[in-house]
């Protein structure tokens, strides 16, 4: 199992892991602050020794880094690792905008999230919702901006899955369950949202800027989609 350094310590840029596994260009390390790809969003890149990262993945309980070129790295060897802190930050500030929709239509709307997207040049939520109503979105998306101006604190915690699962706004997606694990990691907003997230997030709203709507599409039936970007900071 890969040590989750990237839980652990969010805005830490370097770190040091001793080489575990080599599978022609994927290095398994003892620990990682490289984030992986999962629940939708997008990895961690940067640079092991002086060899890119250029994509991270999860297999199982441990985290693979794919590197630009097949290295000469041995089992045993202790690397420096550094994240690209620009694309890590930019997902972050993406991944807590998503976390205030997602609460506000819970919150305003009763609607869960059937599908999303967290990448560096934009992102998107699928949502059921009966009807297509551009406006209340948009009023959705400027109540956001609203929020991330006032600021929150956001902070991650575990608790227990039985006591986790009693608080029904715990779990935002529609087709989805949280992870079979004993204790679920959550993601609160302080006074706004819960959810069980295994993501990175800002440490305070003001931190995302502000959300940009960029689209709206009608998927039909009740299946919504918005991409957003965000902006400032």
């Amino acid at each position: 199992m890969t040590r989750k350094l990237y839980w652990e310590q969010p805005y830490s840029k370097e770190f040091t892991g001793k080489v575990v596994s080599l599978y022609g260009d994927r290095v398994e390390l003892d620990q990682t602050l490289f984030y992986p790809r999962g629940g939708g969003v997008s990895f961690d890149k940067g640079v092991l020794g002086s060899v890119k990262v250029v994509e991270t993945t999860k297999d199982g309980d441990r985290i693979l880094h794919t590197l630009e070129a097949q290295s000469t790295f041995q089992n045993g060897q202790t690397l420096t690792g550094r994240v690209d802190w620009d694309r890590r930050h930019r997902l972050m500030r993406m991944h807590t905008a998503g976390h205030l929709l997602s609460a506000l239509f819970y919150s305003r709307a009763n609607c869960r999230i059937t599908g999303n997207q967290i990448d560096v040049d934009r992102s998107r939520m699928d949502f059921d919702l009966e009807a297509f109503d551009r406006s209340q979105i948009e009023k959705f998306v400027e109540e956001g901006n609203r929020l991330i101006s006032n600021d929150a604190p956001v902070k991650t915690y575990f608790l227990d899955r039985k006591e986790a699962l009693k608080l029904p706004e715990m779990v935002k997606l529609a087709e989805a369950a949280p992870p079979a694990d004993d204790k679920l990691r959550i993601v609160e907003i302080t006074g706004i949202d819960r959810q069980a997230d295994g993501g990175l997030h800002v440490a305070h709203l003001k931190e995302i800027g502000k959300i940009q709507l960029l689209k709206l599409e009608n998927k039909g039936k009740t299946n919504r989609r918005l991409y957003y970007d965000v902006v400032g900071e």
